[in-house]
């Protein structure tokens, strides 16, 4: 039997909202547990990890079948067909600081591809949610990307940076170029978040390399469903793929531009 998104995305946004909640309690006590992943500037706290357990305790009570992939470790096979991927904080050095922009993110995907997404902003009392051909809303209102017409030159882009310092520094370089070519550039640090801003039409693009699905999947069906075009630009061979979300007049000529300034690059 078919799944129902509505519901799964009902679920989505119920698991995003506790885990958020869970997040903003535990911030002070989080903060003197704090672990390194990929590299010195790549940090975990306790509440990130609080919060995935969080999610899969729920899943494995409500839907004991479905697969999980989680961004701290959670990870379960499963046999429906369904896979969950949660970042219970995407923008974990935001939260570490005390800045706005961190989010919990909660995807579902199935043989078609990503069907379900929440993003959950705390600090904004924000809910982004979306499915499979059901539009895009935000707080449970629909939403939509910028539909004018917009000049490469008046775009306003967001991006995101590597956690490694050699792939910062080329990342910096393709900045460089681009800068003079758009209105300006914003880096808030958060990918879900990013998606979510595209989405509601609050940045007219973002572009990203190197995501996880954890970052990405939920973002990207809330852009998508609210009118952004949303594609990698790189074939599943590069190790890092070329995320780029944007509004219909600012893909093609923002993708051009990339790639005359050397995007996309590999390690």
């Amino acid at each position: 039997m078919p799944e129902n998104l509505e519901d799964l995305t009902k679920l989505s946004r119920e698991m995003a909202a506790a885990a958020g909640a869970l997040a903003l309690t535990q911030r002070s006590q989080a903060l003197h547990d704090v672990d390194t992943k990929s590299s010195t500037v790549d940090i975990v706290t306790a509440a990130d990890r609080a919060g995935e357990q969080l999610i899969r305790d729920r899943l494995l009570a409500t839907r004991p079948h479905d697969a999980i992939v989680g961004e701290e470790g959670a990870a379960k096979a499963g046999t429906s067909g369904l896979t969950w991927f949660l970042d219970p904080i995407d923008g974990t050095t935001n939260f570490y600081y005390g800045l706005p922009g961190w989010v919990v993110s909660i995807a579902v995907s199935d043989s078609e591809g990503i069907a379900v997404g929440a993003v959950f902003d705390p600090v904004a009392d924000l809910m982004y949610s979306a499915y499979r051909g059901g539009g895009a809303q935000r707080n449970g209102k629909p939403i939509t990307a910028r539909q004018q017409v917009t000049p490469l030159s008046s775009a306003l882009v967001a991006t995101g940076f590597s956690y490694q310092a050699h792939q910062r520094k080329r990342q910096a370089q393709i900045l460089v170029e681009l800068i003079p070519q758009v209105r300006d550039i914003r880096r808030l640090g958060s990918a879900a978040k990013d998606l979510c801003l595209v989405a509601e039409g609050s940045c007219d693009a973002y572009f990203e390399a190197g995501l996880n699905q954890w970052d990405l999947a939920a973002g990207w069906i809330i852009a998508a469903e609210a009118g952004a075009k949303v594609a990698f630009l790189t074939p599943e061979s590069h190790e890092r793929r070329l995320l780029l979300a944007a509004t219909a007049s600012v893909f093609d000529p923002l993708e051009a531009a990339l790639e005359a300034a050397g995007a996309p690059l590999d390690p």
